[in-house]
């Protein structure tokens, strides 16, 4: 009887699985709501609101990404908002505004301008699907746009059940 010989197709495809989660922003993630920061919560008095600043514990930011957010309808001015950053701004690794999810997305888009999609040049690329970070649509969506101009084809998935995303059309004869 003749010995079989395995051979491990996915590992000869050629194909390159890109997992986005090395692009997740790498540290804690903070809210700062200016809801507690309100009279009554619905109204900013700028002295009390100052005054509230000056007393806060930064340090509890120190190397975070902080959304800056506030979760009750009232009506803040927009310089609130900057002053809120200018304070947050020596201490954490980010600021924004808007919840945690934006703060994610965002990051995620900052993390992905670094990345060189020509290096990808003529290869076929899957983008990894499963995980252990929730990967927020955005990132899909910024690696798709960063990618296509340069590869062969984009698939998403793993490398032995992906979906075809884009295919290089072979040049015409």
């Amino acid at each position: 009887m003749a010995e079989e010989i395995f051979v491990n197709k996915v590992a000869e495809s050629g194909l390159i699985t890109l997992d986005l989660e090395t692009f997740y922003p790498k540290g804690e993630i903070k809210t700062f709501d200016l809801k507690g920061y309100l009279f009554m919560e619905l109204i900013l008095k700028e002295k009390d609101f100052r005054a509230a600043l000056q007393t806060t514990d930064w340090l509890v930011y120190k190397d975070a990404y902080v959304a800056i957010n506030c979760s009750v309808d009232a009506i803040i001015p927009m310089w609130a908002y900057m002053l809120v950053a200018s304070y947050l701004q020596p201490f954490a690794k980010d600021v924004v505004f808007g919840n945690e999810q934006k703060l994610i997305d965002m990051m995620f888009l900052k993390n992905l301008t670094d990345f060189d999609a020509a290096a990808y040049e003529d290869k076929r690329v899957v983008v990894k699907g499963c995980g252990d970070l929730k990967i927020p649509e955005t990132a899909y969506v910024e690696i798709t746009n960063r990618l296509r101009p340069f590869v062969k084809s984009i698939m998403f998935g793993e490398p032995c059940s992906t979906v075809p995303i884009y295919k290089k059309a072979l040049p015409k004869p």
